[in-house]
């Protein structure tokens, strides 16, 4: 009895000691009792009596346990801004990992805090805004729904950093007409504050705990209340630009000159209403290359050009079918985001003068139509909140001026129980017709995706199913494959070793996977048992064996072969390496034929010192049949930057493609650009860039070369 008595309280223990702490209560914040500065000094007379958060909770690796060192905020706020101060002990302040690196390249290889702040009380979504120990920014928006990050969008904000004998401080200055929120007199919002510390492992310290068996993390956010009488609307910003190009090639001679404005207007504090005429993309960094020979669809590249990015975040959707890109030229632009009846909405509104190209989908692979036409397009979303859950609509429309159409329109869904399952569902219709210089064939078809998650401490497990009909088209969208039926489901064991030197998270999983044609036949199969691993110097690794069957024309073909990632953090110094591949029996989708061969990608992130980081990349895949070799296609690039200081620096990146089958072909692309970033909108960019061609001779012939000038300035008011 006596056994049994111990024993209940020992168990009774362990429950105990597992058990999440409960969240935080909601904390009061006061106006600011002087001025701040935001240089890093906290000794401002404006943080005495603000509101203050002490408790902290390492989620990763441990499970809500005391953190290894102090971290320590403060929030305030006044007429015009919202004001965070966070100090950041440590012991060691040598090991501090404090880069200066490109705005938004803030990540988990250095020291750094994010603020994920939740203007909307929504608990779904939040903006997430980082910063380093030298004062560097990075930003975006953290959705819930699928624990998506984009740092695609930019912010005004400022921020402010300094490193001492005992850690390092930080202080954001956030104005309010960066925020959207509602026209209460009394606002509840909620933030979540993540420090990263890399050492021996990564480590995560949180505001608030986060149990390991639950789908979401704003929704665990420490709620801020008595934020009153907050400005209500009236902002508008205003970037001009200017830019001057001058363009060599073989045959020509070219200066030229261009203009634009991007203006942003907040009417209220809840909406926002972008503008843009002539808006110049030229800047944007060029692509990291993709080999794509022998590919079955077409392979996807990440949106970058500012104008389509504020509340895009609501456009991700089980199916997507906005995806802007697919608007190559547009000469005029309109963008109106905010809430209406409750609701969140966004609606985008440009007109494209076309170039590039529209994915043409089917069942065992996509193709290419010349996008020589223009269009009007639009695309729009509302979503309301019930709770943790939501129901949404959706809603896009390509107008080929001259004739034809793309129109896709429907509702999605997301239920959320509680905290360990999500479902989420979302059916379309399309309404298309194509240009009469394509033929002008009509077609309408449907698309439905159903998907349940759930996360457990022990386990997890994903259920999808998704239909596409044969005519379904999202010509704003990246939609790939149509014309099949698929259902895909995992399950995974999740390990935590409590006293492991060199693993933090362990866990073997299996997927299996099987599409159809409309006609019953099968397209696709997959079964896949892996493995993936948490562990020492933010290692993250995983491996599987995958089986596969792939209808190619009329035949099933099988391929069986090794498949890994593995991304490990060495050093201050060497502060990443990844390397990732794939390895044996291949499938020549060209000739339906079934060979052996391998693709390997291997980055790396070199910073001898803080202010000078390389980045070099390369990539190599090859196929052999019956003992000769059918193609080998490489990728080499290297990218470059030395930083003056947090808002001025030099770019250099050079890129290199080359494929070698039947024929020989590839590509050079180099560029050096000099930018002063006063913020996101106000830039100087001073630039060269030098493309050149791989002819079947193996020498690189140049096609042009570019002397180039940006000058933008946000006038604010």
């Amino acid at each position: 009895m006596r056994f049994l008595s111990r024993l209940a309280v020992a168990l009774l223990a362990v429950r105990l000691f597992a058990a999440t702490p409960p969240p935080p209560p909601p904390l009061t914040v006061h106006r600011a009792a002087g001025p701040i500065s935001v240089d890093g000094d906290l000794s401002d007379a404006g943080w005495k009596d603000a509101a203050k958060i002490d408790q902290f909770y390492e989620t990763s690796p441990g499970d809500n346990t005391p953190p290894k060192v102090q971290t320590t905020a403060w929030i305030t706020y006044d007429d015009r801004y919202f004001y965070i101060g966070v100090r950041c002990d440590d012991p060691h302040p040598e090991k501090i990992r404090a880069p200066y690196v490109e705005r938004d390249n803030v990540i988990g290889t250095d020291d750094n805090i994010a603020i994920f702040l939740d203007t909307r009380n929504d608990r779904r979504t939040a903006l997430e805004l980082r910063v380093n120990p030298r004062g560097i920014q990075a930003d975006g928006i953290f959705n819930d729904a699928n624990g998506s990050e984009d740092f695609s969008p930019d912010f005004f904000y400022d921020t402010g950093a300094k490193i001492d004998d005992r850690g390092w401080s930080a202080e954001y200055r956030i104005p309010f007409s960066s925020l959207r929120y509602d026209d209460a007199p009394s606002q509840t919002w909620n933030i979540l504050i993540w420090r990263n510390y890399p050492r021996e492992f990564r480590y995560a310290f949180q505001s608030a705990p986060i149990a390991r068996d639950s789908n979401c993390s704003i929704c665990h956010a420490h709620p801020l209340v008595g934020l009153e009488n907050l400005p209500k609307s009236g902002h508008l910003i205003a970037a001009p630009y200017v830019t001057g190009q001058s363009l060599s090639t073989p045959a020509n001679d070219e200066t030229k000159s261009d203009a634009g404005i991007d203006v942003k207007w907040t009417p209220s504090q809840n909406q926002a209403v972008d503008l843009t005429l002539n808006p110049d993309f030229s800047q944007v960094e060029s692509d990291v290359a993709q080999i794509t020979v022998n590919q079955r669809f077409a392979v996807f590249f990440p949106e970058k050009r500012p104008f389509f990015l504020e509340g895009f975040d609501l456009f991700d959707t089980p199916v997507q079918v906005a995806y802007t890109r697919t608007i190559n030229e547009p000469r005029w632009g309109a963008r109106s985001t905010g809430r209406i009846l409750g609701s969140a909405y966004t609606l985008l509104v440009t007109g494209d003068d076309g170039g590039g190209l529209t994915i043409i989908p089917g069942p065992q692979g996509s193709s290419f139509a010349p996008q020589d036409f223009k269009s009007t397009d639009a695309i729009a979303r509302i979503r309301h909140d019930l709770g943790a859950s939501f129901i949404g609509g959706v809603f896009t429309d390509r107008e080929i001026r001259g004739g034809g159409h793309n129109r896709v329109i429907g509702p999605d869904f997301q239920w959320r129980p509680n905290d360990s399952d999500a479902v989420t569902g979302e059916v379309l219709y399309s309404d298309n017709t194509d240009p009469d210089v394509y033929g002008g064939a009509s077609a309408t078809s449907h698309a439905a995706v159903l998907t349940w998650n759930r996360v457990k401490r022990n386990y997890d497990a994903a259920l999808e199913a998704r239909d596409l009909g044969d005519g379904f088209r999202a010509d704003l969208g990246f939609v790939p494959q149509v014309g099949y039926r698929e259902i895909d489901g995992s399950i995974g064991r999740r390990y935590f070793p409590e006293h492991s030197k060199y693993f933090s998270f362990v866990r073997p999983s299996i997927f299996v996977d099987q599409q159809y044609d409309t006609d019953g036949n099968t397209i696709f199969r997959r079964i896949s048992p892996g493995i993936n691993v948490q562990g020492v110097k933010n290692l993250q690794a995983f491996a599987a064996v995958r089986h596969e069957d792939i209808r190619v024309g009329s035949r099933l073909l099988q391929q069986t072969y090794l498949v890994w990632q593995t991304q490990f953090d060495p050093s201050r110094r060497f502060p990443r390496i990844v390397f990732n591949g794939t390895a044996g029996p291949a499938i020549d989708f060209t000739n339906a034929r079934e060979g052996r061969g391998a693709s390997l990608q291997l980055s790396a992130t070199l910073r001898p010192i803080d202010n000078l980081t390389f980045d070099p990349l390369v990539s190599r895949e090859w196929l052999d049949v019956n003992g000769q070799r059918q193609y080998t296609a490489t990728v080499e690039r290297l990218k470059t930057v030395y930083s003056f200081s947090a808002k001025s620096l030099v770019r250099v990146i050079g890129q290199y493609v080359k494929t070698d089958s039947a024929s020989l072909s590839g590509s050079f692309t180099g560029s050096v650009l000099y930018s002063y970033k006063l913020n996101w909108q106000t830039v100087l960019f001073l630039g060269y860039g030098d493309d050149r061609e791989l002819t079947p001779f193996n020498r690189l012939e140049k096609l042009d070369r570019s002397f180039f000038l940006k000058v933008s300035y946000a006038i604010q008011r």
